[in-house]
């Protein structure tokens, strides 16, 4: 059975709740229309995944201390940077169901707000020399944008194929959970080696974690996110590309058309769900992504039995079987 995310926090319950209060602290700001916008930013947090992922990798490879505070500060920041920026580019008003920076305060002040959390984190980083945790972020950065970039540029034209699917998700979402892993391993001194293999069970976990994510547009309800949304924002997933993959020259063209022209007709949205349901799309991303937590749960067997190596693999059993 899945535990909950209190029981797989429990080893860090008491470092992730002072960490909130650094966090709060670091937010804080003399401009009052920042310091109103962070204080919102911050009263919106969500689960808390990513914090949870940086402190049990440091648990599991050494003590935990204050890099590994500034460490998840810094992922945060450049998280969340990251979010108010993609909802500036998506013109999206709401964000886990509270309106969006953009949507309150304008796009100008939301792209500002973003460029200000990026230098934020920057600063932290390089204010206590913390030059290795700045390296794995500035890199998930990168990535991150790079996927993005892909991404747009690929719906264009729609012509995704499986492997270029997996190398968008492994830029904008494994990439951090990747980053996540590293700077957990990094900050307690952890050796090369052993950081580049936590980051490595942080990338298949991501890897996983946007399939689940996929999926869920095809769910039976509406958990998480809306039904057929990334169908409607003509986002090419894997159950879909898998789908199509199969189908003939006329059904193909069919479904492609409705993606590319139709996607705002609810009727036709669901006959692309049910097209991809009966093509076997489902059971095949499923299977790909219990592939990715397989072999996470490998990288993860070469760290030494710890309290935090357990939560670790409950939090990998967690992406796989969340709601939303």
């Amino acid at each position: 059975m899945t535990k909950n995310l209190e029981i797989i926090k429990a080893p860090v319950a008491r470092e992730m709740a002072d960490f909130e209060q650094k966090f709060r602290a670091s937010m804080k700001t003399k401009v009052l229309l920042l310091d109103k916008i962070m204080s919102y930013i911050v009263k919106r947090k969500g689960k808390q995944m990513r914090p949870m992922f940086i402190f049990l990798s440091a648990g599991a490879c050494g003590q935990i201390n204050e890099s590994t505070y500034r460490g998840a500060s810094l992922i945060e920041l450049v998280h969340t940077a990251s979010l108010v920026h993609d909802d500036v580019v998506d013109n999206s008003n709401y964000r886990r169901g509270f309106f969006s920076v953009n949507a309150l305060w304008k796009n100008k002040i939301a792209v500002l707000v973003g460029d200000f959390l990026l230098t934020r984190g920057l600063f932290l980083a390089l204010e206590h020399k913390d030059y290795d945790l700045l390296s794995i972020c500035t890199d998930a950065v990168k990535e991150m944008s790079e996927g993005e970039l892909m991404q747009m540029e690929k719906a264009r034209h729609l012509d995704i194929t499986e492997e270029i699917y997996y190398e968008i998700i492994r830029q904008k979402t494994a990439s951090l959970i990747a980053s996540c892993c590293a700077v957990g391993a990094s900050s307690v001194g952890a050796s090369p080696e052993v950081v580049k293999n936590m980051k490595t069970f942080g990338e298949l976990v991501g890897m996983a974690f946007q399939i689940k994510d996929d999926l869920f547009d095809y769910g039976e309800d509406e958990i998480g996110k809306p039904l057929g949304i990334d169908i409607k924002e003509k986002k090419m997933t894997l159950p879909l590309i898998h789908s199509l993959s199969k189908a003939s020259w006329l059904e193909k063209r069919k479904i492609i058309g409705i993606v590319k022209n139709d996607s705002e007709n609810s009727k036709k949205v669901n006959y692309v769900i049910e097209f991809v349901k009966n093509s076997g799309g489902i059971e095949y991303a499923n299977q790909k992504m219990r592939g990715y937590h397989a072999e996470a749960l490998q990288v993860l067997n070469t760290f030494p039995a710890s309290e935090y190596k357990t939560s670790l693999e409950d939090l990998v059993q967690y992406t796989i079987e969340r709601k939303n």
